[in-house]
């Protein structure tokens, strides 16, 4: 990594004497430091965004694609500079740190592709005797400037979330990546420098709480998208005056192993479920509802599989589970371990915690309202529960605050169908684990987690308005 990174204002590189200190999440090491945003220049990025409003929106959908393009091209010739810089900044497994470079690749494709087909309708209005000779058109058209703020466990793709649909809808915009892993977004940033956008048309601002407010609270911005915690993001949804809102929050996902399952599989699919990353995912599986009829088998097999996981430096090619992302919440997690047992859970393996390495941990017999159930734990950990039907399952799995993906492993179509029709849920994932995403699918939740939805066509629908045409032909 380079010795220092600079910020994009108004999509220039600035280098300020004020800067952030960026550690290395497994060594906890000075490991770069990134140019610090203060109130004024936050200021200045809204309003060159809004100085950009009419520039974006007369770029024609071609060019909108070519600079798309181009990044993509640029991430590939760059991906093993983007997914080193990922490993230790978010401290996230090189391996997997090279899948979230594809996936960054992948969305911006997706919107280089959605850029030209953002279509509108033909309106009939002849619907009675009064409208003769009327016709209705509907176009889409870009929102304004847009407020983004990323989180820290996918630094790059879920940023990509946010800026990819908007440069395809034509949508200025100021980007806040998350104050711990800021690189990735900077590293986005430092390639759409070398495009033609319209001056004003991308700012990426790492800061501190000095004028972060003006992301949520400034007037002049038309659409907040925030990915983060529940409870910042509703607190940010109260802020945020007229402005549309979407929040992409948390969850603790759920995953029903019915009596027919193939357990083999489902065993496989639920250790990258629960532990890629080391848990640090919205969609990260936390509880585990197995058919009483092959709990014992399933349990076995699934700790055996879970104890094999290696832990340690995540540059090392056969690491699995490597760091969260600071030690206070490598403390958290083992309070909410040692509270569930303290409270009569059992640990099946793992629970132990050194610094920000917390180990796999699989529980049981954990009550329903001890945090490490209810609430979202964003680590490597996972309950599990015995049912025996399959009605009291969905019920289990709706006993949440959240909603934001399901999984169900069955091979009962009728059962499938039913819990897409009654889980409350953003999505229901049939024989595979809630973690998985593809990035143009629509992405959210219900309840505590959020409003809105992700996948670029979704985003995109976000980012523009409606506007409608009405031509009146004169009868004679």
């Amino acid at each position: 990594m380079k010795s220092h990174y600079p910020y994009y204002l108004a999509n220039k590189a600035h280098q300020p004497n004020k800067d952030l200190e960026i550690t290395d999440k497994y060594s906890d090491e000075i490991a770069t430091r990134v140019a610090l945003a203060d109130r004024r220049a936050i200021h200045e990025a809204i309003g060159a965004a809004v100085d950009a409003t009419e520039p974006m929106r007369k770029l024609p959908p071609y060019e909108r694609q070519k600079i798309l393009n181009h990044c993509v091209a640029r991430f590939q010739e760059r991906q093993g500079e983007l997914a080193l810089a990922l490993c230790i900044e978010a401290g996230k497994p090189i391996k997997d740190s090279r899948g979230e470079v594809t996936r960054l690749m992948d969305t911006f494709r997706i919107a280089a592709e959605e850029s030209v087909r953002i279509d509108g309708d033909l309106l009939n209005l002849e619907i009675s005797e009064r409208t003769r000779g009327y016709r209705g058109m509907v176009k889409r058209v870009p929102i304004g400037p847009c407020s983004f703020i990323s989180p820290f466990n996918f630094p790059l793709n879920l940023a990509a979330h946010k800026i990819a649909p908007a440069i395809a809808a034509g949508c200025p915009f100021v980007l806040k990546p998350a104050s711990r892993t800021p690189v990735g977004a900077l590293l986005i940033g430092e390639i759409l420098a070398e495009t033609g956008l319209p001056r004003g048309a991308f700012s990426i601002l790492p800061c501190q709480r000095d004028g972060a407010d003006l992301f949520t609270t400034d007037d002049r911005l038309k659409l907040l998208s925030f990915t983060g915690s529940p409870a910042v993001g509703w607190k940010l949804k109260s802020l945020a005056g007229k402005k549309k809102v979407i929040l992409e929050l948390g969850g603790n996902a759920a995953c029903i192993i019915d009596e027919d399952a193939e357990l083999e599989d489902a065993v496989d699919r639920l250790i990258t479920g629960a532990f890629y990353q080391s848990g640090q995912s919205c969609i990260s599986v936390q509880r585990i509802f197995i058919h009483t009829s092959v709990y014992e088998i399933f349990r076995s097999k699934l700790i055996t599989q879970t104890k094999a996981l290696k832990m340690g430096d995540p540059k090392a090619e056969d690491t699995f589970i490597g760091p969260v992302i600071s030690t206070v919440e490598g403390a958290r997690l083992k309070d909410w371990i040692d509270s569930a047992v303290a409270a009569g859970a059992k640990i099946l393996c793992g629970g132990g915690c050194q610094g920000a390495m917390v180990e796999a941990t699989l529980l049981e017999d954990v009550p329903q309202d001890q945090p490490i159930c209810a609430q979202e734990a964003f680590g490597p950990v996972a309950v599990l529960s015995k049912f025996t039907d399959f009605n009291d399952a969905i019920r289990q799995v709706n006993a949440s605050v959240f909603g934001l993906q399901a999984g169900v492993f069955t091979q009962n179509i009728q059962r499938a169908l039913r819990a897409w029709d009654e889980l409350v849920v953003g999505g229901v994932v049939i024989n595979d684990v809630p973690s998985w995403r593809v990035d143009n699918m629509p992405y959210g939740g219900v309840k505590d987690s959020g409003l809105g939805r992700e996948g670029i066509r979704y985003a995109i629908e976000d980012m523009t308005e409606p506007r409608l045409l009405v031509i009146r032909e004169p009868i004679p």
